[in-house]
């Protein structure tokens, strides 16, 4: 009788009491879901050569003193080996806290964090100012739609080219300020002004995506609720701030998150708008770090490679907070 009490409380994996370990639980889950495992690793094995490498690579670099002048390479038939060597965190100590410090992290980090908050508001709010009007039905709604989405569908290098064109001295828009006796900018010249462009070439191109996916969260709410908010004499305002806003609470968390993401390393419309003429104070922090690595002479590839590492730090601890701010949101609108 013990030894059937035994027999039967006893777990696969020849422990009493215990469960199989990780071993066997791998090889279980392997047998029985290798199809997904087969299907998973060519996605990893080109993820792990396209993202992993790179990555661990420029970590390491962020740890030496590489440069143009030291690093591996070949002139002619000579080959030259790398003698950078290994400095620890000297250059996270020296682009925080060196004696250029502000002028080259922290006034760009400022102006990177202004332009993303500013780009986002205004993506964010004319997106739905937009997906307001696009939700009524209007004749050739279907129309204005396919409009509006078109800077969106355009590459980005065709339309901030377009834009270049247009905000050169002699462009179409300092000819139409021209005409109307109005002050005409130096837009791709002057330090303000190429913020300024930036911020509304940016807009450009970002407001389409913001429009659509709003437009799909204003689609999924319930009809039901508007009426029975306009029965118990809800105005407009109220209806939106009360029905609208909190449907939308779910596409809104995401796409600003996305939104701020991608304007936080924007890197193409900066550089394609301005190229070489940029000012260094128009500059965020993604175009300054290939300034530093691409941009003068020496190449400096371990600073570059340290604002890389810098910027996906800010971005995963501002995605944690972010998260955080929702979810403790979330449990008090509950």
């Amino acid at each position: 009788m013990t030894v059937a009490l035994e027999s039967a409380t006893a777990k696969p994996g020849g422990g009493r009491g215990r469960g199989p370990g990780p071993l066997q639980r791998l090889k279980h889950g392997y047998q029985k879901y290798w199809y997904a495992y087969a299907m998973i690793i060519p996605v990893v094995v080109v993820l792990g050569v396209l993202v992993g490498y790179p990555l661990v690579r420029g970590f390491y670099l962020t740890l030496t003193d590489a440069d143009s002048l030291n690093s591996a390479r070949t002139i002619g038939v000579n080959h030259i080996d790398a003698t950078y060597k290994f400095i620890g965190l000297d250059n996270y100590k020296d682009i925080l806290f060196g004696p250029t410090a502000y002028d080259r992290f922290w006034s760009h980090f400022l102006w990177t964090v202004v332009w993303t908050a500013l780009c986002v508001f205004l993506h964010y709010t004319i997106g739905l100012g937009l997906a307001l009007l696009l939700n009524r039905k209007v004749r050739g709604r279907t129309f204005y739609r396919l409009m509006l989405i078109l800077p969106w569908a355009v590459p980005t290098f065709v339309t901030v080219f377009s834009w270049r064109i247009m905000l050169a001295d002699s462009g179409v828009l300092n000819q139409v300020l021209g005409a109307l006796h109005l002050p005409q900018p130096h837009w791709l010249e002057d330090v303000f002004w190429q913020r300024f462009a930036a911020v509304m070439v940016n807009t450009w191109c970002g407001v389409p995506f913001m429009m659509v996916s709003l437009l799909g969260g204003l689609q999924s709410i319930d009809a039901s609720l508007y009426e029975a908010a306009e029965m118990d004499g809800a105005n407009a305002w109220q209806r939106f701030q009360h029905v609208t806003l909190p449907g939308l609470r779910s596409v809104s968390s995401t796409v600003v998150l996305l939104g701020v993401i991608w304007t936080f390393n924007q890197f193409a419309i900066i550089f394609l708008l301005f190229g070489k003429t940029s000012a260094p104070d128009a500059q965020i922090l993604v175009t300054w770090a290939y300034y530093l690595g691409f941009g003068q002479q020496p190449r400096d590839y371990a600073q570059s490679a340290a604002y890389g590492v810098l910027l996906l730090s800010i971005l995963t601890v501002f995605t944690s907070f972010y998260f955080r701010w929702l979810k403790r949101n979330d449990q008090l609108a509950i």
